[in-house]
């Protein structure tokens, strides 16, 4: 049986890939996580598991033959990945979870050293390079509180278009590259099926929320306010790549990889619970 470590089983796009990992009767997961006790998933054994506690890192990777690792958004990411690596065993394999670059970064970038970490580890890995997540819009951190309560979908778009991917979909081509050969040393560009203007995502949702939802084109600085240093400079670098065309692109990657499309936005619209018409939510 091959066994899995999941860091951040909890997160976006942990849950699913768990979840996908512990139905599949031939692989033990384990979900590493700061709180166990907070893991809901069956058939996934829940382990203490943070970037800051190296102490979790042995035994959350004891006898693991593969790791999914969700970076964390801190400025020290390269070094630590790095350090983690080097305490698992020579034979891991390591499936990445990055970000779309397009040629936006430079090498000595934060991105880019992450990646690098993993690349001269000496384990063999994937690296898996999603454009943004359609969960932003169902995450009360990010976008549904806006988009539900006041109809309004603002962001820096610049005109350009966004090729929205599910994270169920990446979770799908995780699930490959974690148990399958013929998937080492490979770099898979994600997407959705189709790249969405802002304007024609808020109609989109209008429809599924059966209300209005408005696209307000804000500034760059607007959509940063509040944050500062290497959040600021991590969110920024996100927005601008909307802005410049790159997070528009549409690959092919995750039908190459799992044998079928990526799902729509729409289709996603329909399957979350978040999106039901306003005449249900407001019952509800």
């Amino acid at each position: 049986m091959r066994r899995v470590l999941v860091t951040g089983v909890r997160a976006k796009t942990g849950a699913p890939l768990a979840d996908v990992l512990s139905a599949r009767g031939d692989v033990h997961v384990r979900g590493g996580t700061r709180d166990p006790s907070g893991v809901d998933l069956a058939n996934v054994q829940a382990v203490p598991f943070g970037w800051d506690d190296h102490d979790t890192w042995g035994s959350a990777l004891n006898g693991v033959d593969a790791v999914f690792v969700v970076r964390p958004d801190r400025e020290d990411t390269p070094e630590l990945i790095s350090r983690f690596l080097r305490s698992s065993d020579p034979q891991l394999h390591v499936v990445l979870l990055s970000e779309v670059d397009g040629g936006y970064f430079g090498e000595e970038e934060w991105a880019p050293r992450v990646e690098r970490a993993v690349h001269e580890s000496g384990r063999t890995w994937t690296v898996l390079r999603p454009t943004w997540f359609m969960q932003v819009f169902s995450d009360s951190r990010f976008m549904l509180d806006d988009v539900v309560q006041r109809g309004v979908l603002a962001f820096p778009s610049a005109g350009q278009s966004v090729s929205w991917i599910d994270a169920r979909d990446i979770a799908a081509v995780a699930e490959r590259a974690l148990t399958e050969d013929g998937h080492q040393g490979r770099t898979y560009e994600l997407s959705g099926p189709e790249a969405l203007s802002l304007p024609e995502t808020a109609r989109q949702l209008a429809g599924a929320l059966d209300r209005p939802v408005q696209h307000v084109e804000i500034t760059l600085d607007e959509a940063l306010e509040g944050t500062t240093g290497f959040a600021r400079q991590n969110d920024a670098g996100a927005l601008e790549r909307v802005r410049l065309g790159m997070a528009g692109t549409v690959t092919q990657d995750v039908q190459a990889v799992t044998g079928r499309r990526a799902r729509t936005f729409a289709e996603f619209l329909h399957e979350d619970a978040a999106f039901r018409p306003a005449s249900e939510w407001r019952r509800g």
